[in-house]
């Protein structure tokens, strides 16, 4: 198994310093789990995530798991804070409950300059999922 090129925890160091305006305390975002290609990323529940219905935002959920694939092409690319969200497809899928979301980020190519992965969100305590994502982001070109 190969290595991550950046550990949860030097991604949490360099997410604070380049990103404070999302990743702070009380934002609810929390890195879990980081191998190489991979991430598992929460979202804590917060009432203000509720929309009418009682469901968390539609708009809470495409955030979370820009951040998990974020922090997923981290674990390959390394110390690359330029680069940038592409595309992002989302599919809703059920409801989810007012807990805790998981997401679960895998990358499925990883090129010079292109990163494409698939996110899996669930709600904590519930197995089925609440929404799929595809996602590629931009990377810049090394300067070695």
């Amino acid at each position: 198994m190969t290595k991550p090129a950046l550990t949860a925890a030097e991604i949490e160091e360099l997410l604070a310093a380049e990103f404070p305006q999302v990743f702070k305390p009380g934002s609810g975002l929390s890195i879990e789990h980081v191998e190489f290609g991979t991430a598992r990323v929460r979202q804590a529940f917060r009432p203000d995530h509720i929309r009418p219905g009682g469901t968390i935002s539609g708009p809470t959920m495409m955030a979370l798991a820009d951040f998990a694939m974020y922090v997923a092409v981290f674990s390959v690319v390394g110390r690359q804070p330029l680069a940038v969200t592409t595309n992002l497809n989302i599919n809703f899928l059920r409801k989810p409950a007012q807990a805790d979301l998981i997401a679960d980020a895998r990358l499925l190519k990883s090129g010079a300059r292109l990163v494409v992965g698939e996110v899996t969100i669930r709600s904590v305590g519930a197995d089925d999922p609440v929404a799929h994502v595809t996602a590629t982001y931009s990377v810049p070109p090394r300067r070695d």
